[in-house]
């Protein structure tokens, strides 16, 4: 079984973003940039699938700059076999991210593939869901476990009532939440044996695919400072202030 895991590239969630003086977008410069920690998830699931010989290769797969190597070169060192970049200068979006994944599904033929749910800089959830449509693959999202029997895979997700599970065919996408796994160091051996293996540059022109964006972002900035907040020292003080100042109370 093959298992293709798209990642993305991402600003590492330990950063405070700030906008561009001009507020056009976010400011990435001297900035540290990592795997998307929802795609870590992704990786480590498929890597113990193919520990517990349920898969024979994983392929890693990301769309963006030549920058993004080193995100892919991480997948690698995590336990992937190979890996591939498609390459564009264009910010897609999540439709044509989806329709050049589904180029790279029709490439592969993948019985799996694992995704995060999000990634943190958009927040968008929706790339697996359109490929899903594109593909027509089984799909489950928001997984919380996941267990491969044959060409049955059964996936346990977290819903208002509690817990939904899930039981789909193969081929089939699944999207990972927090709580599917705990995301392993790589260790620096396999660090060093990343650097040889094998990643392939495919031009996102040479696919054919028109990715153009079609969202503009107006403006980004900083959210309005909150005001600090105030003690009071007995319950009488507080009504007062609610009754008299917030007028939040009569």
């Amino acid at each position: 079984m093959k298992i293709l895991v798209p990642i993305k590239r991402v600003v590492d969630y330990n950063v405070k973003v700030r906008p561009k003086s001009d507020e056009s977008g976010v400011d990435l410069n001297n900035v540290k940039m990592a795997m998307n920690p929802f795609c870590e998830i992704a990786v480590e699931e498929a890597v113990r699938l193919k520990e517990a010989g349920k898969a024979e290769e994983i392929v890693a797969v990301t769309i963006g700059e030549s920058s993004s190597q080193e995100q892919l070169r991480t997948a690698l060192a995590l336990g992937a076999d190979r890996a591939i970049l498609v390459e564009t200068d264009v910010q897609a979006e999540p439709l044509g991210i989806s329709k050049l994944l589904k180029a790279i599904v029709d490439k592969e033929s993948p019985d799996l593939i694992i995704l995060g749910k999000q990634a943190i800089d958009g927040d968008n959830n929706q790339t697996g869901q359109m490929l899903g449509a594109l593909t027509g693959f089984s799909q489950a999202t928001f997984a919380s476990e996941v267990n491969l029997e044959g060409d049955n895979l059964s996936v346990t997700r977290e819903i208002d009532g509690g817990l939904q599970t899930l039981s789909i065919n193969l081929p089939a996408i699944v999207t990972t939440d927090l709580r599917l796994n705990e995301p392993r160091y790589a260790s620096l051996p396999n660090i060093m044996k990343a650097k040889s293996k094998p990643l392939d540059v495919i031009p996102a022109s040479d696919l054919g695919i028109d990715i153009a964006p079609r969202l503009e972002t107006l403006k980004v900035s900083l959210p309005a400072e909150r005001e600090a907040g105030v003690i009071v020292e007995t319950v009488d003080e507080l009504i007062d202030k609610l009754k008299n100042e917030a007028k939040v109370i009569s």
